[in-house]
């Protein structure tokens, strides 16, 4: 299998920089079996049924992108230097792995202040990575860094415009709850609290669960067997409730749909072991390509993915790979919104035989 088997043509007015307003009036593409048919996220209610279950990811984005100066004397007087700094993930010690542009510019035990509440003193380099201790920790913490930092929008986006205060609104669900993550779920963007209100009143069911999703899904895949390609690895939590809920949904005949592929990734990281959804918690590198079985999905929510990526991989496993083929080029032709920004599929595949 072939990183090329994965690769499409996206022409670059597609990549969507801001969401539709209100949310839920963003495009549907419902693929079903080998059905095609445009839709719009609103009309959720009228294409699930009741005793459906929307697995929904409740991990906050954090704004992860700083900018700070690094200030030092010398015999010429004080220098400053500017320094971009990207969050990663928190480590159990407290500190935080992070990206430091330019890394060269600041040396271990240096500070970097950000505002007059917050800084972070550089402890460690690494193969490019850099680890950092902010001075304020827990709520404080929390706080400032609202005050500080900026939504870390994915690199498609920030190159054609900075974040601003309105992605800080844009870019986080209306369900979030965790903090903890570096890039939103983004098919989870599409809902509002209307949309949410509709879907129960027809039957719909919901279940939360929690992965925080990394400044690593973004990375490009470097090998062209694909099976050789190895996962960033990112933390999640399915609670005893939520294995319950989808057990119970599987059990009566529901159909189990996550939002988003982090939520997708989750639930069958939880079922890998057995077979069977459980309680699970811990870091997962999953990697779903197609030959993957999939144990609890049953269809998925998802935006348009990036050519040749892990996730153009994931809806190919779950779908099959002509069928994408087709379901992008019908998406492509139709000028649906890609990204994280972008408009949404709903992808019901054939049912399994077997």
């Amino acid at each position: 299998m072939k990183l090329s088997d994965f690769d499409f043509d996206l022409p670059e007015r597609l990549i969507a920089t801001r969401p539709a307003r209100p949310r839920s009036s963003a495009r549907l593409l419902l693929a079903q079996g080998d059905a095609i048919d445009d839709r719009h996220v609103f009309d959720l209610p009228d294409i699930l049924r009741p005793g459906d279950r929307l697995v929904l990811n409740d991990t906050r984005v954090i704004p992860a992108r700083l900018t700070g100066q690094r200030h030092r004397d010398s015999a010429q007087g004080r220098v400053t230097a500017r320094i971009e700094v990207t969050l990663l993930e928190p480590r159990a010690d407290g500190t935080w792995a992070a990206l430091l542009k330019p890394l060269r510019k600041v040396a271990t035990g240096e500070e970097i202040v950000f505002s007059d509440d917050l800084s972070a003193v550089l402890v460690a380099r690494e193969d490019g990575q850099a680890t950092v201790r902010f001075n304020l920790t827990a709520d404080d913490f929390d706080a400032a860094l609202a005050q500080a930092g900026a939504m870390p929008l994915p690199p498609y986006i920030a190159a054609k415009r900075p974040a601003d205060d309105q992605d800080k609104h844009d870019y986080q669900t209306v369900w979030a709850a965790r903090s903890g993550a570096v890039a939103a779920p983004t098919a989870s963007l599409h809902f509002d609290d209307a949309l949410l209100a509709a879907l129960a009143a027809r039957g719909v069911q919901f279940t939360h669960v929690t992965l925080h999703v990394g400044a690593g899904t973004f990375l490009p895949v470097k090998v062209e067997d694909v099976s050789s390609h190895r996962m960033h690895a990112e933390w999640g939590e399915v609670s005893t409730q939520a294995a319950a809920e989808i057990a119970a949904t599987k059990a009566a005949g529901g159909r189990v749909i996550p939002v988003g592929t982090t939520a997708l990734r989750l639930i069958e990281t939880a079922a890998r072991d057995t077979g069977q959804i459980h309680a699970w918690a811990g870091d997962t590198d999953i990697f779903i390509y197609p030959g993957f079985a999939f144990r609890v999905t049953d269809a998925l929510m998802t935006n348009f993915h990036l050519p040749k990526s892990t996730l153009m991989m994931l809806v190919s496993a779950l779908m099959g790979q002509e069928p994408i083929r087709r379901i992008y080029d019908h998406a492509v032709q139709s000028d649906y919104r890609f990204f994280s920004y972008g408009d949404a599929s709903l992808l019901i595949p054939a049912p399994r035989q077997g």
